[in-house]
């Protein structure tokens, strides 16, 4: 049996067009298909091919320089907070494009629902990191589980069969995906955080793939007859997906890490102009 070969890794020093200099990790992978460059909690990383060349590898990489600054920039829209809410503390959450200010009240046991523009925390006086970290992860899946309760079945009528298991959970670099074969569909928890209509567009996008598994014209009309505002969704992610994805890690860090603030913003994301991964 032939030995599969390795992946070749290294760090190398890259300048970006607005001066800063980051450390680019640069895999070349026998089994990648296609460059794809992305931004990770690791931070930026070109996957390279085996048979394609350096030149083409670095021009591919000089094209996208501008997109790599933008994503490791400071969004404007993004959130102010950087650390991780601490119990207690002043602070805020998103859900569904809005901002929750923290709300901890003394309670007799753990509780948590959002009401007025607050997440209303009921903290008792003694409470392991570990379960408010559980406890909060817990509303975000019930909040995502209800919206894609209410949407699934205004596009079921129009589908040949339905998902066969629908899981919901912290994606590191796809929005979701599904597969064409179990009918599994796998949702990132960050979209609970995001707008409805952008959330909307992932889960009618990967439904889409019951009718088309590919991203043909064909496909793309099947999108659109459902969601005619589909593109600006999909732009709206693209543009906000990074720091969406570290705002549910931040506010997840304060229950895994509570002294930890280490201001992490970033997260998988693939350049506007390649083809969609989601």
């Amino acid at each position: 049996m032939a030995r599969r070969r390795q992946q070749q890794r290294e760090r190398i020093p890259l300048r970006l067009p607005d001066g800063r200099e980051v450390e680019l990790l640069r895999v070349v992978d026998p089994r990648a298909r296609h460059l794809r460059l992305l931004v990770s909690v690791n931070g930026p990383r070109l996957t390279v091919p085996l048979a394609t060349s350096q030149a083409r590898a670095q021009q591919f990489l000089l094209q996208h320089l501008d997109w790599l600054a933008d994503q490791l920039a400071d969004d404007p829209n993004a959130a102010t907070d950087v650390a991780p809410p601490v119990p207690g503390e002043p602070g805020h959450v998103l859900l569904r494009g809005q901002r929750l200010q923290l709300d901890w009240q003394r309670a007799r046991w753990l509780r948590l629902h959002a009401h007025e523009g607050r997440l209303v925390i009921g903290l008792p006086d003694s409470v392991r990191p570990a379960t408010l970290r559980h406890a909060l992860h817990a509303f975000y899946l019930g909040e995502a589980r209800a919206d894609v309760g209410r949407w699934l079945p205004r596009h079921a009528n129009r589908l040949p069969r339905l998902p066969s298991s629908c899981r919901i959970r912290p994606l590191v670099s796809r929005w979701g995906s599904l597969a064409p074969r179990s009918g599994a569909l796998s949702l990132d928890l960050a979209l609970v955080l995001a707008p409805p209509a952008a959330f909307e567009y992932v889960l009618v996008h990967e439904l889409c793939h019951l009718l088309q598994a590919n991203h043909s014209p064909a496909f793309w009309r099947e999108v659109e007859t459902r969601l005619p505002d589909w593109r600006s969704q999909r732009n709206w992610l693209r543009e906000h997906g990074t720091r969406l994805k570290g705002e549910l890690r931040r506010v997840l860090a304060v229950f895994s890490h509570p002294s930890r603030a280490d201001g992490a913003r970033s997260a998988s994301s693939t350049p506007p102009h390649d083809p969609d991964r989601h």
